[in-house]
């Protein structure tokens, strides 16, 4: 899936641009717990999430974080988006809450970091 058909699905905003609107997303989690992130990622998945600070940035620039949505119309400071622009990961916002975000992508075939369909 096209980074263009989260961002519809999702209804977001896109929060830094330009970003490559053909970014291929394969998988991807969802987690406010920076500590499952790390152990749980497999690199190159959308990361979701409700937590808005920098530490989201840092903990995917290490695991290899594709791009990321901020569910609940949460939105970081300008600090935190210019880090991800920095560190080139696209940024997304959506009004969804967490379980419906989720839900949309699966129901759209995106699986989900164990490689299973959620």
């Amino acid at each position: 899936m096209q980074f263009w058909e989260v961002k519809g699905i999702l209804e977001a905003e896109v929060l830094w641009e330009p970003v490559d609107l053909q970014l291929e997303i394969e998988i991807a989690q969802a987690a406010d717990l920076m500590s499952d992130v790390l152990s749980q990622s497999m690199g190159g998945e959308l990361l979701l999430t409700g937590l808005v600070n920098s530490q989201v940035i840092r903990t995917a620039e290490m695991v290899d974080i594709k791009a990321i949505a901020f569910v609940h119309g949460k939105r970081p400071d300008e600090k935190t988006i210019e880090l991800a622009r920095i560190k080139g990961i696209p940024l997304l916002t959506t009004r969804l809450f967490l379980f419906e975000a989720c839900a949309r992508l699966a129901m759209r075939g995106l699986t989900g970091s164990s490689g299973t369909i959620w």
